[in-house]
């Protein structure tokens, strides 16, 4: 009986595993590396903008961008504490977009209403993300629940 168990575990595992490395492909196979150029049109928020990104020679495409790795104050809170740090955020991220070039990597799509979720680094300054996270005006963020910032 004992050998009947190991072999359905064993099979179980195996399974287990084929469907996590799939998974893992598909999700690659749907991701840009990048990087891509873009170009800032506006910025949202402080964690989101719109760019209009040079995605092959002659071809351009607007598209909303929401920065991985963190997450800003809302603007829209009901919160005027929050509404008030969520500003100081969006201020942070147009000067920071405005430093140089603008370019987003490893861009994919997912939960983000039509928005693309990227990595972003300016040129000359570097990674957007951890320069905001370093300011302290947005919180590290990796998916799931958001958590309020000031009420």
């Amino acid at each position: 009986m004992r050998p009947l168990i190991s072999r359905f575990l064993f099979s179980l595992l195996f399974a287990c595993a084929l469907i996590a490395q799939q998974t893992a492909f598909a999700a690659r196979r749907d991701m840009i590396a990048g990087p891509v150029e873009a170009r800032v049109v506006r910025v949202i928020d402080g964690d989101t903008f719109v760019a209009e990104a040079h995605v092959w020679p002659g071809q351009r495409i607007t598209v909303g961008v929401r920065i991985r790795g963190v997450d800003a104050p809302e603007m829209r809170s009901r919160c005027a504490a929050e509404k008030t740090v969520a500003r100081e955020a969006r201020k942070a991220l147009e000067r920071l977009l405005a430093e140089g070039a603008v370019w987003i990597s490893d861009i994919s799509g997912g939960k983000y209403y039509g928005r693309v979720l990227a990595d972003v680094a300016t040129e000359p300054g570097g990674d957007v993300a951890s320069r905001l996270l370093d300011a302290q005006l947005v919180t590290a963020y990796g998916g799931g629940r958001r958590v309020s910032f000031v009420c």
